[in-house]
């Protein structure tokens, strides 16, 4: 009789010592899916992402949210590899379209260049804002309402080579950055391009609240 309470001691030891392994062995799985950055159904953060690059606006404050854009396909220099611009400026284009000479070509000069899709291939805009002085540009779609699907940007088989990056950018983006700078009276954004999610889960990312990726 005088041994059975050290039996149950002995079982509710093990017992206890049977969950801290079992918790043990969660917590060890839960580090090591955060650490390979995986999802629930076995997808990566960089498999969601891909080769699209990011980028945020610092200034102003109402537009300092994260943004995603669609690297040109088979044109221009690539953003990640031979391009990395902290506090640059994101200049609208006037005219919107950036075929032709812009009337603010002073801003544009050493900037981002932020044009309209259409009126001409992708390829000419590049070429244009590259001649303008533009380090890079990004493509606005002229579909103001767009918040959901990318266009890929291809050459147009003239045999002309930029040398300056661009990407494709969902029109509501544009839309809202362009009606923000001018209600504010500001002729640029600031920005920093590319910047790295990699390590960033998706919940995590300051995305504009007029949409969602």
């Amino acid at each position: 009789m005088g041994l059975r309470p050290w039996r149950f001691m002995q079982i509710d030891n093990l017992q206890y010592l049977a969950w801290i392994l079992v918790l043990s062995q969660f917590i060890v799985i839960v580090h090591s899916v955060a650490s390979n950055l995986h999802l629930i159904d076995g997808t990566s953060i960089p498999e969601i992402l891909g080769s699209d690059v990011f980028f945020e606006i610092i200034d102003p404050r109402e537009l300092s949210y994260t943004y995603r854009l669609r690297p040109a396909k088979d044109f221009g220099a690539p953003f990640n590899d031979s391009f990395h611009a902290m506090g640059i400026g994101l200049v609208p284009v006037d005219p919107p379209s950036g075929c032709g000479w812009p009337r603010n070509a002073e801003n544009v000069e050493g900037n981002i260049a932020l044009v309209e899709r259409g009126e001409c291939s992708f390829v000419t805009k590049a070429l244009k804002m590259e001649e303008v002085g533009a380090l890079a540009i990004i493509v606005a779609d002229n579909d103001i309402k767009g918040d959901e699907h990318f266009i890929d940007m291809v050459d147009d088989n003239t045999l002309r080579e930029v040398h300056i990056p661009a990407g494709f950018l969902l029109g509501k983006n544009g839309h809202m950055i362009r009606r923000t700078l001018a209600k504010l009276h500001k002729k640029r954004a600031v920005i920093n391009i590319p910047i790295n999610l990699t390590y960033v889960p998706i919940v995590k990312h300051k995305q504009p609240p007029w949409l969602g990726w």
